[in-house]
C-alpha cells in the first residue's frame, strides 16, 4: 500500500518592501507533521508592502488546495489589513461593487478577487505580532526582506516564484507611488485621523507656503480636506459640491 500523503499542520507568510513603494518581496511557509518544512518566496521589482501581504497568502492558499492538511488548519500572518480584508471587509467591498466604506474604489482588488476565489473551507487566517520571536512569522520575514532587498535566500526545500509572471501588469513607478499615496488617503479618511501641515504637504505633494495660506476646505482629488483648527486638516471622501479640485 502506497503511504498516506504528509498532512500540513502549521502555515505562515509574510510581506516586505523597501520603500513602500518600491522593491518588494514575500515569503511563506508550510509544516508538515513529519517535521519537514517547504519555504516558498518571491520578489516584485516596483509594489507595495500591502501587495506583498496578500501575495504571500494567496501563495499559500493555493498551494494548500493540493495538499492534505490538518482541520482547523490556520495561516499566521502579522498584516491585519489583510486579515481584516479577508475575513470582514471583502464582502462589503463586493456588496458595494468594490467600494469602500467611504465610497472609494478598493485598492488591490486584483489580489482579492483571487485571495477570495482561493477560499479553502475551515482555513483562517490568524494574527501573530510580528517581530516578536514567533519562528515562522520572524523566518518569513526574512525571506520577504531578503527577496525585497534582490537576494536570493536559501530555503528549505524551497521554490522562487517567477516576479515576471506578476510584473507584467505592474504600474511603473511613478503610478506606484501615486497608488501608495490614495490608499494612505482613503485610511486617513476612513479613520477620521487629523494632519498637521507638515503632514498634509507630504501627503498632497505642495508646498507647505501654499498650504499655510488656505483656511476653507478644499478638494484634493477624491477627498475633501476640511479645517479642524489649530492649523489641523482631516480628510473626507468627497461626495461632489466642492468646486475647487487640485
Amino acid at each position: 500500500m502506497a503511504a498516506e500523503p504528509v498532512k500540513v499542520v502549521a502555515a505562515a507568510c509574510d510581506g516586505a518592501c523597501s520603500g513602500n513603494p518600491g522593491p518588494g518581496g514575500w515569503g511563506a511557509l508550510l509544516r508538515f507533521e513529519d517535521g519537514s518544512v517547504h519555504e516558498m518566496g518571491g520578489a516584485e521589482r516596483a509594489t507595495t508592502n500591502n501587495r506583498m501581504e496578500l501575495t504571500a497568502a494567496l501563495a499559500l492558499l493555493e498551494a494548500l488546495r493540493e495538499l492534505p492538511h490538518d482541520s482547523g488548519l490556520t495561516i499566521r500572518t502579522d498584516s491585519r489589513y489583510l486579515i481584516d480584508g479577508y475575513s470582514k471587509w471583502i464582502q462589503g467591498w463586493k456588496r458595494k461593487g468594490w467600494r469602500t466604506a467611504s465610497g472609494g474604489v478598493v485598492l488591490n482588488r486584483d489580489l482579492w478577487e483571487q485571495l477570495d476565489q482561493a477560499r479553502l473551507p475551515g482555513v483562517e487566517l490568524v494574527h501573530v505580532k510580528g517581530h516578536s520571536g514567533d519562528p515562522d512569522n520572524d523566518r518569513c520575514d526574512a525571506i520577504a526582506v531578503a527577496f525585497s532587498h534582490g537576494q536570493m535566500p536559501a530555503m528549505a526545500a524551497g521554490e522562487v516564484v517567477a516576479s515576471a509572471r506578476i510584473e507584467a501588469d505592474v504600474p511603473p513607478p511613478g503610478l506606484q507611488q501615486l497608488l501608495s499615496r490614495l490608499e494612505l488617503a482613503d485610511r486617513l479618511a476612513d479613520q477620521g485621523y487629523g494632519l498637521n501641515l507638515v503632514e498634509l504637504a507630504q501627503l498632497v505633494e505642495q508646498p507647505l507656503q501654499q498650504l499655510e495660506s488656505r483656511s476653507d476646505p478644499w478638494v484634493w482629488r477624491d477627498w475633501q480636506v476640511l479645517p479642524l483648527g489649530g492649523g489641523r486638516w482631516r480628510l473626507q471622501r468627497n461626495e461632489g459640491g466642492l468646486a475647487d479640485r487640485e
